[in-house]
């Protein structure tokens, strides 16, 4: 990967979990800088992380299920990773979950014409490896984002009986 395009990927990731954060973080009273600071990077290293392996998941699904195997992997270039960073600003609820989602599906649709260049096959099998990684790895990070929520909220302490 190009460094223009690792820096692209991070981007999109700290402003995915800024959205995803911040209004968590706006409800609970008495965070610390600190804490929101490192929840933040943590964020954007899981989200960056997620959307990198995007396309090596559609790669290796497309490897497992289709009869013609890819002959080099699916990367990401710095053309097909821009827009992931507007889908990451979009990602804050109050700006456009709707917006965000089609921009995302437009994401895939750059992936899914990638794939199907480089496996040589149809573009609706493509699609349909691209859809397949993007939602488990959606499904992935939701699970941990969820893990975290419930690890660092605050819980009030029970009374002794």
């Amino acid at each position: 990967m190009s460094p223009v395009v690792v820096i692209l990927l991070l981007v999109a990731g700290l402003s995915e979990a800024a959205g995803r954060l911040l209004p968590v973080v706006a409800r609970l009273s008495g965070v610390s800088h600190v804490r929101v600071v490192s929840l933040l990077l943590a964020g954007a290293i899981v989200d960056g992380a997620v959307f990198a392996l995007w396309p090596l998941s559609a790669w290796a699904i497309a490897d497992l299920v289709l009869p013609t195997a890819p002959s080099d992997a699916l990367v990401w270039t710095p053309g097909l990773a821009a827009p992931l960073v507007l889908a990451g600003v979009l990602a804050f609820p109050l700006l456009g979950p709707l917006l965000h989602l089609l921009l995302m599906v437009g994401v895939g649709a750059g992936l899914t014409g990638a794939l199907a260049t480089v496996a040589g096959v149809g573009w609706w099998e493509a699609a349909g490896c691209v859809a397949v990684a993007g939602v488990g790895l959606g499904v992935s990070v939701e699970a941990v984002r969820r893990l975290v929520v419930r690890l660092n909220s605050r819980r009030a302490p029970e009374p002794v009986a």
